[in-house]
């Protein structure tokens, strides 16, 4: 192999990275500049094109936020996020990556200096695309919109919209090309290097922490979307023997043929949701698939268990990927829908609640909850450990970071905006029917039906065959406070997919397909998350006994996997067997630990660019923005948990008004085992809200200190691995341009051989 000039590392800064010299026998790893500048020239077509979705996202704007009358049309909401997302991508990203992070595709990745065929494993751009956008998009841009939709419209479409473009995709981004920098180090082990022993202490604790929250509530979501469902239990189920064929297939039968078994593995996701619904049809599938939550949250635990453990070729890569071909057309669909039904929302602007701040799906002023509520479809330090655990150990070349960590991001936020839609598209009384914890409606239509209409909203007076027509239309038992934000989403999808295609016949099929849906998205985020964690914490334990650190001794694998399955597991059973509905109380933490995280992810990088040299510090900004807001965001929302005097906001008000009940023999809260258990939940919640916050602070005042001493030196250690010459090429972007195909073409040979190779 041919060696790049010596750089030797912690040595330096970046702005002196060394020319690296390729294997002269092997065809170019990279274009030319000149080929690049051939390819970006503007030319009067390209013009006119990018004017015109410039326009039309402006339109669609100015329809949303200031033409807008009773009713808006739910067309603008597809304009203004897709216009917005294609200038982002096509301007905002490409000045990060020329100035923040300098990708240079003649440099090895870890996927091809490491390769080990388990964990680091160079993967196709596309199906690595799949794979890390089935990783992220979790549970956040489902639930998060649809529960942020009760304050209206407007705020969130607008944070969705342009706080991916400048916040979420920007930190996914960043954080995963350093990641792959530095080996694939996670943002713990990131920290660690850059911030020193305090501040990289603190960000291993907290994220550590923050992760076992993160997990529980991606579960807690598949669980109630898939409790006593036979038809969701049984399709869900089938999709992880299609997902070990696949990566079988993709291993020893076919390897590269990845339009072949995504044309297979779609054929047999049809089946098993059409399957499902016979199976649920039957006695037999009653019995064995009607599962209650706590079998299915057992389930869930234990699948987490076996899928982090397994080779990532055999089930994780191809399962992301079968879900993601799934979960991208399912929105592109969707939106289509939209376009072609033209639905009217109803749903105000701003609403009362988004005033008052005391609404009944979760309760809290606009500022700071709706930001922490809609959490993923913006932001989310959730995909800071996925962008630097195992996705910066699967990518070709680094220039494929952009379209992978930004752009990844941006399909995302267009999955929360389709969620918001959905959400405010159905009825608003069968909405808050659906959303409202069980506690307040007794579970009961009767009970739903009396708490709606107490609500005293205009135009909402919602009766009992309302209901249990929802329910008999779409197969279920009952649609009353089926929280978590999932069946609100497959409600809202299935009465606009019904509208354009199938009519109400097929009102249940498509409510389940989209269950499925929802359910595959967070599986895989349940996994993926699952493997990032015992990354983090077999290296937390390493530093102690380093063995743990060699992450293919199976010992350490399994013995770190089952503590953190543990951890989340534990919590996971807790929001199962909350009286107060589980998501209600336990997404607003999850959504301040969320973006604490991403304070935390976004400090780590603000320090290491400003590492990089004097060349970047006129570039921090791009940080340093998203940094700021969400720091005064998530302080200001911690403040409110575990402060505020009001029960229905603050942890503590509402521990203690339990505990006073428990005391005075008082039942008017419930019986004596329901008080407990709140007074056991908020406990930890308020517990967790205290050490999350602090830990996140310390790791902020750090970074910004680091940050400016690298300033005032002009720039500071490079704690990246050295640079190893690559001996591969693969296209940047999912179309390749005119001078990437010929450049495949040369290499076409001896990849395949490469293939050969991996296939014996």
């Amino acid at each position: 192999m041919s060696a790049s000039q010596p750089h030797p590392r912690g040595t330096g800064v970046v702005d002196d990275e060394p020319e690296i010299i390729t294997d002269p026998s092997l065809p170019p790893v990279s274009l030319t500049e000149e080929q690049d500048e051939r390819t970006n020239r503007w030319t009067w077509p390209k013009i006119v094109l990018w004017s015109a979705i410039a326009l039309l996202g402006g339109l669609a704007w100015v329809m949303l936020a200031i033409v807008r009358g009773e009713t808006v049309n739910a067309i603008w909401f597809v304009f203004a996020a897709v216009c917005t997302y294609f200038i982002g991508y096509r301007f905002y990203s490409k000045v990060i990556e020329r100035y923040i992070t300098r990708p240079n595709d003649k440099r090895a990745t870890p996927a091809e200096v490491k390769q080990d065929g388990k964990d680091y494993v160079p993967t196709d751009r596309r199906v690595l695309y799949g794979h890390h956008f089935a990783a992220i998009a979790g549970a956040g841009p489902l639930v998060g919109p649809v529960l942020a939709a009760q304050m209206g419209y407007l705020p969130g479409t607008i944070w969705i919209i342009v706080g991916v473009v400048l916040a979420g995709a920007v930190q996914d981004y960043t954080v995963l090309f350093f990641s792959m920098r530095r080996g694939g180090r996670t943002i713990g082990q990131m920290a660690r290097q850059e911030l020193g022993k305090i501040g990289g202490s603190a960000a291993i604790i907290a994220s550590l922490l923050i992760m076992l929250i993160i997990v529980a509530i991606l579960a807690l979501v598949v669980v109630n979307a898939l409790g006593e469902s036979p038809w969701g239990v049984f399709s869900v189920a089938m999709t992880i023997p299609i997902a070990l064929f696949m990566g079988v297939y993709l291993r020893f039968l076919r390897p590269g043929k990845v339009t072949e078994v995504s044309i297979i593995g779609f054929v047999l996701l049809l089946g098993a949701i059409i399957a499902g619904g016979w199976v649920a049809s039957t006695e037999w599938g009653v019995a064995m698939f009607h599962l209650d939550r706590e079998v299915i949250a057992w389930g869930i635990i234990v699948y987490g268990f076996i899928a982090a453990i397994l080779p990532v070729w055999l089930l994780l890569a191809p399962r992301d990927y079968l879900s993601t071909f799934m979960k991208i057309g399912v929105i592109v669909m969707l939106a289509g829908a939209i376009i072609l039904v033209r639905p009217e929302i109803t749903v105000p602007a701003v609403s009362i609640f988004g005033e008052n701040g005391m609404g009944p799906v979760f309760a809290g002023p606009l500022f700071p909850f709706l930001f922490v509520t809609i959490a993923c479809g913006a932001l989310s330090g959730f995909h800071a450990l996925i962008s630097s655990g195992t996705t910066p150990k699967l990518i070709e070349k680094e220039r494929q970071t952009r379209f992978i960590g930004y752009g990844g991001m941006l399909m995302e936020s267009f999955v929360a905006i389709m969620a918001l839609v959905a959400a405010i598209s159905i009825d608003q009384g069968i909405y808050f029917a659906m959303n409202a914890p069980a506690a307040v409606t007794g579970g009961t239509v009767e009970g739903a039906v009396a708490f709606v209409n107490s609500l005293g909203l205009t135009g909402v007076n919602i009766t009992p065959e309302i209901l249990t027509n929802t329910a008999a239309a779409v197969g279920e038992e009952s649609v009353v406070s089926r929280t978590g934000g999932a069946p609100t989403l497959a409600l809202g999808l299935a009465t606009i997919m019904q509208q354009a295609l199938g009519g109400e016949a097929l009102m249940a099929f498509w409510y389940h397909f989209a269950i499925m849906f929802e359910a595959l998205f967070i599986l895989t985020a349940v996994d993926a998350g699952t493997r990032v964690a015992r990354f983090m914490l077999q290296d937390t334990i390493g530093a102690w006994v380093p063995k743990f650190r060699d992450v293919s001794w199976r010992p350490g694998v399994w013995i770190c996997t089952a503590i953190m399955v543990a951890g989340w597991g534990w919590i996971l059973i807790l929001g199962v067997t909350d009286p107060l509905g589980g998501i209600n109380t336990f997404f607003p933490l999850f959504g301040i630990a969320n973006q604490l995280l991403a304070a935390i992810a976004l400090a780590v990088v603000l320090a290491i660019v400003a590492k990089r040299g004097k060349s970047y510090v006129k570039w921090l900004w791009i940080i340093a923005l998203p940094l700021a807001f969400t720091a005064v965001v998530t302080i200001t929302a911690s403040m409110y948990k575990i402060f505020s005097p009001i029960p229905a906001i603050g942890y503590w008000a509402n521990h203690f008004k339990y505990v006073a009940a428990r005391d005075a023999g008082d039942d008017a809260l419930g019986a004596p085992e329901v008080v407990d258990a709140v007074i056991r939940n908020t406990a930890v919640q308020g517990t967790l809200s205290i050490i999350f916050v602090v830990l996140t602070i310390v790791v902020m005042v750090v970074a910004i200190s680091v940050t400016i001493k690298a300033i005032r030196n002009g720039g500071g250690e490079n704690t990246e691995d050295a640079p190893v010459a690559s001996r591969r090429y693969a296209p940047a972007g999912f179309i390749p341009t005119a001078a990437e195909r010929e450049l495949e073409k040369k290499w076409e040979p001896i990849l395949a051989e490469e293939r050969a190779a991996a296939r014996h």
